[in-house]
């Protein structure tokens, strides 16, 4: 008897939008290069392995390239599988022990709410490639954290049109490049896309470890605490955000689309 594997599109409502990512629940841990296997095999941008570890479960998100150390949207699909799949009764807190510490994810309503810790982008020097690669010649802001660079940009129509050079983004030292902008009809306090190719995913649909960069980031921009996001990739996502202290609180809906068994 293979293992249940199950594909959820996550900061969705509807299939075939959000972020796609697989979740599989082990029942013991599983060598690395198999893991590392199945994330290639699966092919999408992150993939979710579980195993029950105390209070809560170890979790570990690979792409089909790398294991990264922090990954919103399938934590996000993580949580849901807990809880659809019957792992957790409904009401219960999910609890994952990662590399980036103790997450959580709680149920409100329609919506999963993940806590994450701040990643705060502090104002650094561009490398001389960064806004080239991005097709730019400026930006109001430029910053730094542990993974990623953050660029904010004039205009929501800028972030949309963006049609980075992949090749050039994928020398920088860095995880990925974050742009974005306000929102630019109200209905989004501010729109985003993430590049990420260094990390073997070209553009990122939704990405919620991102978010820990960009709530605090606006926070400091608009004098607010809570926000609606929208990641402006081709399937696009919603995220609800709350910074709390230096945690970042973030929500998304998700939706199951496919469900497999791992033979190998």
């Amino acid at each position: 008897m293979g293992l249940r594997i199950v594909q959820v599109d996550a900061f969705t409502a509807t299939p075939f939008g959000g972020n796609p990512a697989a979740v599989c629940v082990l029942p013991h841990a599983m060598p690395e290069e198999w893991m590392r296997n199945v994330a290639r095999e699966m092919n999408l941008s992150e993939t979710a392995f579980l195993v029950r570890a105390g209070d809560g479960h170890q979790l570990r998100w690979f792409t089909p390239a790398v294991e990264v150390d922090l990954c919103g949207h399938a934590t996000v699909a993580s949580a849901h599988v807990l809880w659809e799949d019957g792992h957790l009764p409904a009401g219960a807190q999910a609890r994952f022990h990662t590399r980036s510490g103790l997450l959580t994810a709680d149920r409100r309503g329609d919506w999963i709410e993940l806590d994450f810790p701040a990643k705060l982008a502090v104002p650094a020097e561009p490398p001389p490639s960064l806004l080239p690669a991005l097709g730019l010649t400026g930006a109001r802001f430029v910053g730094k954290n542990a993974f990623d660079y953050l660029v904010e940009v004039d205009s929501e129509a800028t972030v949309r049109a963006l049609a980075p050079d992949h090749t050039a983004l994928k020398k920088l030292p860095v995880r990925g490049v974050i742009v974005t902008a306000r929102g630019a009809t109200g209905e989004f306090d501010f729109v985003s896309r993430f590049f990420a190719p260094g990390a073997g995913v070209d553009e990122d649909p939704v990405t919620g470890s991102a978010h820990t960069a960009l709530a605090p980031y606006w926070m400091g921009v608009l004098g607010r605490s809570e926000f609606t996001a929208f990641q402006a990739s081709a399937r696009g996502g919603v995220l609800r955000l709350r910074v709390a202290g230096e945690r970042v609180k973030i929500a998304g809906q998700a939706v199951t689309v496919m469900t497999g068994e791992l033979l190998a």
